[in-house]
């Protein structure tokens, strides 16, 4: 092959690219800038202080707002991080450093049968186990559900990234006598935190969108409220009752809602980026 051959298939191969990334990009933007268009009006002073009160608040005139939403999803969902990620990083290092355990593959098929259920599953789960148990729909029953979505996710990110790091690093700790627990989570967790810490944040990005398991377990609250023992209010299933609504004040509230929503996401993903990159630096120095 010629070099001008050799050009003109790289000069192809180029504007194929560029062209697979714009089917991918454009319609994400059109999606962003279509909720943008509808809900940019409703984000105002009250939307961020008043909560949404009662279908006659809206009739009368009277300020509402998605305070007690954005609250709920922010609590919700951190409380849920909070239990899913021990479980997540421990069922990963199982499945990555000690394969030899009985546990081992049992855990990855629960993992990957986890992965592909529908995340209103987790919802009944949840509901079996703590709605049921307690008497009532709850924060914490939320948590416990979105903790189900997360675990999964993070469990099979960290044994991939674990795989990955070199075998040579457990060797050398071992062969200074370091225990397999230590040399473990000592050294080769520390290595591989980047792309850990990338897995947390895509479970976090994704249960932070579901409204399904919460319908069954947090249920809800046009009130607000940080009590983990009552139901509460989030971002998700407050954008599905707000759609179905009779009133057009609160669909323009869903679209603000739905904004909210995606800056959520945006801010967790940019911190997150932000967060990966120093480790990354830190590791080279």
């Amino acid at each position: 092959m010629t070099l001008k051959a050799r050009y003109a298939r790289d000069a192809i191969i180029q504007i194929v690219m560029v062209l697979l990334t714009a089917l991918v990009v454009i319609p994400l933007f059109i999606i962003i800038g279509y909720v943008v268009i509808n809900g940019i009006s409703a984000l105002n002073m009250d939307f961020f202080t008043q909560e949404l009160g009662s279908p006659a608040r809206a009739m009368r005139g009277r300020p509402t707002g998605l305070v007690h939403s954005i609250t709920g999803t922010i609590v919700i969902d951190l409380v849920a991080l909070v239990m899913a990620v021990p479980f997540g990083i421990a069922t990963g290092i199982m499945m990555s450093e000690y394969q030899e355990h009985p546990l081992s593959p049992v855990a990855r098929l629960m993992t990957s049968t986890l992965n592909g259920m529908p995340a209103v599953l987790m919802g009944l789960l949840a509901y079996g186990l703590v709605v049921k148990n307690t008497g009532g729909f709850s924060a914490l029953a939320g948590s416990v559900a979105l903790a189900f979505v997360m675990i999964p996710i993070i469990a099979r990110t960290t044994e991939s990234v674990l795989r990955v790091t070199p075998w040579g690093l457990r060797e050398a700790g071992l062969s200074l006598g370091i225990p397999r627990w230590k040399v473990t989570t000592s050294l080769v967790l520390p290595a591989a935190r980047a792309g850990v810490v990338t897995g947390i944040l895509i479970a976090f990005a994704r249960a932070a969108g579901e409204a399904a398991p919460l319908l069954l377990t947090s249920f809800g609250n046009n009130y607000f409220s940080l009590d983990m023992t009552r139901p509460m209010d989030t971002l998700p299933q407050r954008l599905y009752s707000l759609a179905i609504s009779p009133y057009k004040q609160w669909h323009a509230m869903g679209w603000g809602g739905a904004i909210i929503l995606l800056l959520f996401v945006m801010i967790t993903f940019l911190v997150g980026r932000l967060v990966i990159r120093r480790m990354e630096r830190q590791m080279e120095q």
